[in-house]
C-alpha cells in the first residue's frame, strides 16, 4: 500500500508530467506573462471559492504576508514567466535535464536560509537521477547545434529554476509556521498574479486575446490540475519531507511526459531511454532513503 507521501509524490509527477504538452498550446499565443497571470488567477479563484464553500478560513496574521509576497514573486511570477520564455528557445529535452538544478539549488538554499542540514542521500540521489535523465534525452541533444538562440534559453531556464528554488524554500519556511497549504497557495498565487499583471500592464503595449480554442483547454487544465491540485500535493509533500526531497519530482515527471508522448506523439524508446529510467528510479530510491531503511531491516 502506498504511503501518503508516495501518493503525493505520484500526483505531482503524473500531473506535471502531462503539463509539458499543455504548455505548448499557450506559447506564442499571447504575451507570456499574461498567460502566467491568467493561469494562476483562475487557480487562486478556485482555491478561494472552494475554501469559502467548505468553511475554511484564508485569514492569516498580517506578519506572514511579506513572505507570501516574496513566495508569489519567485514561485509563480518569475519561475513561470522565465520557464515559458525558455521553451521558446530550446528543446524540451535539455529543459528537462536542466530542471534537475532545482534540487541542488534547494539543498543549498535550504541550508543557507533555513539552517537545515544537508542530506547527503538527496545530493547523491539527485546526481544519479541527473545521469539517468541525460541518458533518456541523449538522442535529442543533436538538435541543439541547430538552435542559434540556445544561450538565451539556457539563461531563461537557469533563472527559472533558481527562482523556483527560492520559492520552494520560502514556502517551506511559511509552512513551518503552521500556515495551512490552502492558505499558502491562495495568498502566494494571489500576490504572484498581482505582480505579474502589474508588469504586463507596464511593459506590454497591447494584450492579444487568443482565439485558438486549444489555448483555453490548456488554460483550464494547467489552472485546475497543474496549479490547484498539483501545487496542493507538492506543498503538502514539501511540508512533510522538506523542499530538497520534494524537488526530486522534477526528475520523475519528464519520464511521465515521455510515456504520454509515446501514446500521443509517437515517441520511440531506445535502450538509452530504458537505462535512463532505471537510473532515475534508482536515484529516487536513494534520495528518499529507501536503501537506508532496507539496510536497517536487514540488520
Amino acid at each position: 500500500m502506498l504511503s501518503k507521501n508516495a501518493l503525493l509524490f505520484m500526483i505531482c509527477s503524473l500531473i506535471w508530467g502531462s503539463t509539458w504538452i499543455a504548455l505548448t498550446f499557450q506559447v506564442n499565443e499571447t504575451a507570456l506573462m499574461f498567460s502566467v497571470a491568467v493561469r494562476f488567477a483562475l487557480a487562486a479563484t478556485i482555491i478561494g471559492l472552494w475554501s469559502i464553500y467548505i468553511g475554511k478560513t484564508l485569514k492569516v496574521p498580517l506578519v506572514h504576508h511579506r513572505l507570501f509576497i516574496f513566495s508569489g514573486l519567485f514561485l509563480y511570477t518569475l519561475d513561470y514567466s522565465l520557464l515559458y520564455a525558455a521553451q521558446q528557445h530550446m528543446v524540451s529535452a535539455l529543459l528537462a535535464v536542466l530542471s534537475s538544478a532545482v534540487i541542488y539549488f534547494n539543498v543549498a538554499l535550504r541550508r543557507i536560509v533555513l539552517g537545515k542540514p544537508l542530506r547527503i542521500e538527496v545530493i547523491l540521489g539527485a546526481t544519479i537521477g541527473l545521469i539517468g535523465i541525460t541518458f533518456i534525452f541523449a538522442p535529442e541533444f543533436g538538435h541543439l547545434q541547430k538552435d542559434a538562440s540556445i544561450m538565451a534559453g539556457l539563461l531563461f531556464a537557469t533563472g527559472s529554476f533558481f527562482c523556483a528554488s527560492i520559492g520552494n524554500v520560502l514556502s517551506e519556511k511559511i509552512l513551518d509556521k503552521e500556515i495551512t497549504v490552502t492558505q499558502m497557495n491562495f495568498w502566494a498565487m494571489t500576490y504572484g498574479v498581482i505582480i505579474t499583471m502589474s508588469v504586463v500592464f507596464i511593459s506590454v503595449d497591447e494584450i492579444n486575446i487568443p482565439n485558438n480554442v486549444d489555448y483555453y483547454y490548456a488554460l483550464i487544465y494547467l489552472s485546475v490540475f497543474g496549479s490547484v491540485f498539483a501545487f496542493a500535493a507538492y506543498m503538502k509533500l514539501l511540508k512533510n519531507i522538506g523542499s530538497d526531497k520534494a524537488a526530486y519530482v522534477v526528475l520523475v515527471y519528464p519520464i511521465i511526459a515521455l510515456l504520454i508522448s509515446t501514446a500521443f506523439e509517437g515517441y520511440r524508446w531506445s535502450w538509452f531511454s530504458v537505462i535512463g529510467v532505471i537510473i532515475v528510479l534508482l536515484g529516487n530510491a536513494i534520495a528518499m532513503g529507501k536503501f537506508n531503511r532496507m539496510s536497517i531491516r536487514a540488520t
